[in-house]
């Protein structure tokens, strides 16, 4: 099989980046564009410098005749941008949006959470939100490939098989850590007030965006409305996840069965780490990979646990879910580009 022409929009940013040097070790795909907007003409190890020396394309800007000449389409663009470019899509292109432009399967709620009319609407129903370890080949039916958040993927593998069983009172609280790479490479503008080297910043309390995909997610594995709360953190680390989730169990229902249930839903899949119970654990296990470690640990009360769950947001939490994604999409190793 010839490789796959490979078109990356939004290059340049942390996510861009990630991608790039993680389909530089793909064996099945050849990186053919990078686009840009204000990187246009530049190379891409003005960037980055470890990028010095490789064989890679100049930043050029985006125009739809790329199409021609490309199989996949990798967007890590400022929501909206990649729901234009979906209007312009070929038979044999496939899309994998790692912003937001179609996580959400209704156009209404896309507006309220994102404040901004989506311009795509026919393409939401050819879209799929995929976790790979939980959409599986479904993935395959698609060829608009929607990646989830970065909070969403380390929230969302460890409660789907928990709200799958039922095993859950309807009571979640959510306090999730994350490095000032997930607010992209304009955080220090952004943020400039918050001395983001030195300090601890909650952010979106109550109402971050990312809570319309938790609850969407949720409620198409259990039918029903689960309540939660979720806050994101801002912490003085570059890169890595770390989301600490209180849980009341249901009736019958102990932590050994939930350790047991979890280990056992993800039992053949190569990057979700289970841990023993009460196993302590740091974003320093994860960074640089694509793994999802996950801890259940006890608590004073035999009816309520704390889950802890680690990602590097730049890899499991985008570039490398995508990547993931892709190489589920076209049958690829799973762990392909990914070691």
């Amino acid at each position: 099989m010839r490789k796959l022409n490979i078109l990356i929009s939004g290059s340049t940013g942390y996510i861009g980046i990630q991608l790039v040097k993680l389909l530089l070790n793909h064996k099945k795909v050849k990186i053919k564009y990078l686009c840009g907007s204000s990187s246009v003409g530049k190379k891409i190890s003005y960037y980055d410098k470890s990028l010095l020396g490789k064989k890679l394309p100049i930043i050029v800007k985006f125009k739809k005749e790329y199409l021609k000449k490309v199989d996949v389409i990798f967007t890590a663009l400022p929501n909206g941008e990649a729901q234009q470019i979906s209007k312009h899509l070929l038979k044999n292109n496939v899309l994998i949006d790692l912003a937001a432009d179609f996580r959400l399967n209704k156009a209404s709620v896309y507006l309220k959470w994102y404040k901004q009319k989506h311009r795509s609407v026919n393409n939401i129903k050819k879209s799929i939100y995929s976790i790979p370890e939980i959409s599986g080949k479904k993935i395959r039916d698609y060829n608009i490939i929607a990646c989830p958040g970065c909070y969403p993927t380390s929230i969302l593998l460890p409660l789907i098989p928990l709200i799958k069983k039922d095993v859950l009172k309807n009571n979640i609280i959510i306090d999730s850590k994350s490095g000032y790479s997930g607010a992209g490479r304009g955080v220090h503008k952004k943020y400039k007030d918050k001395n983001l080297y030195e300090s601890l910043s909650a952010y979106g309390v109550g109402f971050h965006r990312h809570n319309s995909e938790i609850e969407q997610e949720i409620k198409k594995y259990t039918k029903k409305k689960i309540n939660f709360v979720f806050t994101p953190h801002l912490t003085p680390m570059f890169r890595g996840i770390l989301s600490t989730i209180y849980l009341e169990l249901g009736p019958l229902n102990s932590i050994n069965k939930i350790h047991k249930l979890i280990k056992e839903f993800y039992k053949k899949d190569k990057f979700i780490k289970i841990l023993n119970i009460d196993s302590l654990l740091s974003t320093n296990d994860v960074i640089n990979t694509n793994n999802c470690y996950i801890s259940v640990c006890k608590t004073r009360f035999k009816n309520k646990i704390i889950i802890l769950s680690a990602i590097d947001n730049l890899i499991k939490g985008g570039s490398g879910q995508a990547i993931q994604n892709m190489n589920l999409k076209y049958n690829f190793k799973i762990e392909e580009g990914l070691k």
